[in-house]
């Protein structure tokens, strides 16, 4: 077995800065990673905030279908309950078609506060019932041709009348991909439903990188009772698991990063710090260690626990522990950043890639999966 390389990102960036701006910078990124041999590139969707301005990833992605050679693209995730499922069926349709199969369907039940508010759908426990709805109505408009009666709880899907035979008027249109691209789930929670739903349909589970480690081995242990709910064997090849990652040519050059107060990275993990203590009341998440009182927890020591940072060597020894501690995944997607160095930051990839990753991917290949 062995260990390849994608990212994923949300994307996160200062808000300050300008919109075109920064969706050259992620284009770009995506670029580099085709270039230095990622296979993957996952990118997210949000609809009001300007920390996180893709508002649609199928459109940014298109726009790099023509600039890359190899890279699957993955929706990071399309929220299912916030469209409704025959918009998404035909859109995902066209891009699979566009990118002629190299894409891989990541969906989820939406994360972001502002964005359940605009559209409607705070209800927390409604929220992965109206996912899996979406999906199952998007995979039947998919699988047959009209007329179309798809009598949902949450959306009523119906081509009955206005239906041309012979211009297929009335046709949703299809994926590249048969029967359908694979669909990719987004896991956050500790003990997640979502990874064990992820195992009994055949999706593929995606770890992000905002939690603390401690939390990853329970979403494939998950996955697993999932997997084992629906007779399929479980494979640890198919998790993605996502981390922020630094690499720099010295560990001082590292340190010194880290020790900014002003750095993307800091930004990134205060707008975290401020989300899972009020938002989301779940601080426990980011913490180094369960014990420390919430008010003693600080971006600082949240940031170091989470990022994986150093020299080549270093960084290599501390994947090497996460995968130790985890178990085997098949995927390391690095956790696409703010360029606020933008030279930093190219070279991090370009060393993750080079000098990191094949010695990672040589140690995994010896190691059995446990």
């Amino acid at each position: 077995m062995t260990v390849e390389l994608g990212m994923f990102t949300m994307p996160f960036h200062h808000p300050d800065r300008d919109y075109a701006a920064i969706l050259d910078e992620d284009r770009e990124a995506i670029v580099l990673a085709d270039r230095l041999g990622f296979t993957e590139a996952y990118v997210g969707e949000h609809f009001s905030s300007w920390s996180e301005r893709i508002t649609s990833p199928l459109i940014f992605l298109a726009s790099l279908v023509d600039r890359t050679r190899q890279i699957r693209f993955g929706t990071g995730v399309i929220n299912m309950p916030q469209i409704h499922p025959a918009t998404i069926a035909a859109q995902v349709a066209m891009f699979d078609q566009l990118c002629r199969g190299r894409f891989v369907f990541g969906i989820g039940p939406g994360g972001l506060v502002s964005d359940f508010e605009l559209f409607d759908v705070g209800q927390a426990e409604l929220r992965p019932a109206m996912m899996l709805e979406a999906i199952d109505t998007v995979l039947k408009l998919w699988s047959q041709d009209p007329p179309y009666e798809i009598d949902g709880r949450f959306w009523k899907v119906a081509v009955k009348n206005a239906i041309w035979p012979e211009f297929k008027v009335g046709y949703v249109p299809r994926p590249f991909q048969q029967p359908h691209p694979p669909i990719a789930l987004s896991i956050l929670t500790p003990n997640s439903n979502s990874a064990a739903t992820a195992g009994e349909r055949g999706w593929i589970p995606v770890s992000g990188n905002f939690f603390h480690r401690r939390y990853l081995r329970g979403h494939w242990e998950k996955y697993v009772e999932g997997c084992e709910r629906a007779g399929r064997r479980p494979d640890p090849d198919v998790w993605r698991v996502s981390r922020s990652i630094l690499v720099t040519e010295t560990d001082a050059e590292a340190e010194d990063y880290l020790a900014d107060p002003d750095s993307g990275l800091s930004f990134y993990y205060r707008f975290f710090h401020y989300s899972f203590s009020h938002a989301r009341k779940a601080l426990f998440m980011l913490k180094p260690d369960l014990e420390v009182p919430d008010e003693d927890v600080t971006v600082d020591t949240v940031k170091r626990a989470l990022i994986i940072a150093g020299s080549p060597r270093r960084v290599l020894d501390q994947l090497v522990a996460l995968r130790e501690e985890t178990g085997h995944f098949g995927t390391l997607l690095m956790a696409g950043h703010d360029w606020d160095r933008p030279a930093l930051w190219q070279r991090s990839m370009e060393l993750l890639a080079t000098a990191v990753m094949p010695p990672f991917a040589r140690h995994a290949a010896a190691t059995p999966a446990r």
